[in-house]
């Protein structure tokens, strides 16, 4: 079974399936211990590779090098990728996916918004026209081999995300997510109009949806899953913390069991990914 069909399976089994936000190789490492899923988030992204908000810095053939790599060091793990717009016009979007399918992507979200674009769960988005996304996601479709494809709305207004989530339900997308998704009753109601096609739900720290267990998504019909940025949001906690401590005991580090992971620990997680994960 290949990449996009193993996912496909996840996503029609009982239960929610957890994709787990990772920002760089080494994020990647620590998230496959716990979990098979892993999604490539933009924001984490933008914030590692370019130190830049999620904004529409990204470039295609950064992200693509990125799913390369991850793939090579995890070769069974499910990798959803968020490619925002498709970093562009139709032809590009294409494009990208047909690389990103290349190189062993399990599948894709694309999104509905215009540039310059805004993270899913912060003010500022303004959405394309439905026709025109409607022809980007149809080309996409149409470009992709087996690859999945996540239609993604970033609509505020409470019909047109209905609207619009019923009409991507009715595309030959896998699955469709509404991001910043407000609170349950929305998610039924999401649920209700997008019929049996999976459906997908991004938690955010911080963000504008309710945080919930799996458990809880399940019952409301949610079929994945996607954390965008717990392991970025506790890398900068982590790091602001440790360097704090640093600077308070002048310069002198702390024993490993007192700090956590030291040179062995970090070695053994490294070690791993030369055996391919």
């Amino acid at each position: 079974m290949n990449h996009p069909d193993r996912l496909r399976t996840a996503m029609a089994a009982e239960g929610t399936t957890p994709l787990i936000g990772v920002f760089d190789m080494f994020s990647a490492s620590v998230a496959a211990r716990h979990y098979d899923g892993l999604f490539v988030s933009g924001f984490g992204f933008a914030a590692s590779h370019y130190g830049l908000p999620d904004i529409g810095f990204i470039a295609w053939p950064d992200m693509l090098a990125f799913v390369q790599r991850l793939r090579a060091a995890f070769p069974d793990g499910h990798l959803l990728v968020d490619i925002d717009d498709g970093y562009g016009d139709p032809e590009i979007a294409c494009h990208t996916v047909r690389q990103l399918e290349a190189v062993g992507a399990s599948g894709v979200i694309l999104e509905d918004q215009q540039r310059p674009r805004r993270c899913g769960h912060v003010d500022g988005k303004r959405i394309l026209p439905l026709e025109e996304y409607l022809d980007k996601i149809v080309r996409v479709l149409d470009a992709r081999r087996d690859l999945v494809v996540v239609a993604r709305t970033d609509a505020t207004d409470g019909d047109e995300i209905l609207r619009r989530a019923k009409a991507l339900a009715a595309t030959e997308a896998d699955a469709v997510l509404v991001d910043g998704v407000r609170d349950v009753e929305w998610i039924r109601r999401i649920r209700a109009v997008a019929d049996a096609k999976p459906l997908v739900f991004n938690q955010m720290a911080g963000g504008r949806s309710p945080r919930l267990s799996l458990r809880e998504l399940a019952g409301l019909g949610v079929d994945v899953a996607v954390y965008s940025t717990p392991c970025l949001f506790a890398a900068q906690t982590a790091m602001d913390a440790a360097l704090r401590e640093l600077r308070r005991d002048d310069g002198r580090l702390r024993e490993v069991g007192e700090t956590g992971a030291g040179v062995a620990e970090c070695l053994a997680l490294l070690e791993g990914n030369l055996a391919g994960g």
